[in-house]
């Protein structure tokens, strides 16, 4: 075995925690994998002599990949605040509150992910649900390691205060509302549920399977940008979607006789939603918990 193929054993044994780090953090799969693949890139143009710790190496790489991808998002959101407009107040948590690990918080992230800016949800995630030291954090924010905890301290409570059930339901009406208008063809409905800079991502087999679908499912792209073109793929289709909640969070599956096959992850954000993420690739529908709620 050469070192390039030691290289790419190793890498494969981090791969999963690498994908769930970014999903956490990115609150999408298509987003997570760009993330991943980018950080096996930067492994590969990188002296593996220099790398004393993999695991934290490839943490800390993944960690300033998502992190500038969520500075872009956040920048192309005019009406949100920029990090430095948020003050650090508040004392920070005790250590009996760190690394909740449950389900519940896992929810709790992604449906309140939107209301977290990209340092709060960095810090959240990399330390309460992955355990990662606060000083190796800090380097990724270049931040001190006080600040790094006021964030997470700060993003924690944010997560604590979220009604779930009221934001879930919020949920369910944006995404019910856009499978209704879907299948009716309701093009003037659609335009007003979908974000104007809603983006739709979709992996390869969703993409292959679009193309000879009939007309039951969406004509989509790997990705869409905008409401006219997620709408006009979308239009007098999904007649087989179900509500469904996706690790927590509702969005939709085509499942016929009982077996998911494709699943869309939503994200909704002021009573419209702004991202979807279409996933048909077997192996990662088999990460996900998917509840099958029927149709709308």
């Amino acid at each position: 075995m050469n070192d390039n193929e030691f290289l790419a054993r190793d890498f494969d044994a981090e791969r999963t925690r690498l994908r769930a780090v970014a999903y956490r953090i990115l609150g999408t799969y298509g987003d997570a994998d760009d993330a991943v693949q980018e950080t096996w890139l930067r492994l590969d143009r990188t002296d593996r002599s220099s790398i004393d710790n993999l695991r934290a190496w490839l943490t800390t790489v993944v960690s300033r990949v998502c992190l500038d991808m969520l500075r872009s998002r956040s920048a192309r959101r005019e009406d949100e605040l920029t990090e430095d407009d948020q003050a650090l107040t508040g004392p920070s948590d005790g250590p009996e509150a760190l690394a909740v690990q449950d389900d519940s918080v896992n929810d709790a992230v992604l449906v309140v992910l939107d209301r977290l800016g990209p340092a709060e949800r960095l810090a959240f995630v990399l330390h309460d649900l992955f355990s990662v030291p606060f000083e190796q954090i800090a380097a990724v924010l270049e931040r001190s390691p006080d600040a790094t905890r006021q964030l997470a301290s700060r993003a924690r409570r944010r997560v604590r205060d979220a009604d779930v059930p009221k934001a879930r339901a919020r949920q369910r009406e944006a995404v019910a509302a856009f499978l209704r208008a879907s299948r009716e063809g309701d093009l003037a409905t659609l335009l007003t549920v979908l974000d104007p800079q809603i983006e739709l991502r979709a992996d390869r087999v969703a993409v292959a399977a679009a193309a000879v679908a009939p007309g039951g499912a969406p004509e989509i792209d790997h990705r869409l940008r905008g409401a006219q073109a997620v709408a006009a793929a979308f239009q007098g289709r999904a007649q087989g979607a179900e509500l469904a909640l996706i690790d927590g969070v509702v969005g939709a599956v085509y499942a016929p006789g009982g077996t998911v096959v494709s699943a869309i992850a939503a994200r909704v954000r002021d009573g419209r939603v702004v991202g979807l993420d279409v996933c048909a690739d077997r192996e990662t529908i088999a990460l996900m918990r998917i509840e099958v709620l029927g149709k709308p």
